[in-house]
């Protein structure tokens, strides 16, 4: 699947109130979602551990398609295309990496 296939069939699916007038709803569900990716993630590192069970990877999994959800709908709000922030994406991060700058801080660099 295409990132703008999934998020033609995401917004299909985006019954919020407002859906298309309000980014509020889908932001502050991307980052109740990746919370809880986090807090999945940080009972691993809690318990010592390096690998996680069968159950937490599939349990993740949900989560970061949650995540996904989210991002297309906040893209859609924005009338954003998932493909094109996906190549820009990739263009930025191979930029950096040919000119050394992958490591460090900032968004421009």
């Amino acid at each position: 699947m295409d990132f703008n296939a999934y998020q033609k069939q995401a917004r299909a699916t985006a019954m919020y109130n407002g859906a298309g007038k309000n980014f509020a709803y889908p932001a502050l569900g991307l980052c109740g979602e990746a919370g809880e990716v986090a807090e999945k993630v940080k009972r691993i590192v809690r318990d010592g551990r390096r690998e996680a069970t069968a159950e937490e990877v599939e349990a993740i999994s949900k989560e970061l398609g949650d995540v996904l959800w989210y991002i297309a709908n906040v893209a859609s709000e924005f009338g954003l295309d998932l493909d094109v922030i996906a190549r820009q994406n990739l263009e930025k991060l191979a930029s950096r990496k040919d000119r050394g700058v992958l490591h460090g801080s900032g968004d421009n660099r």
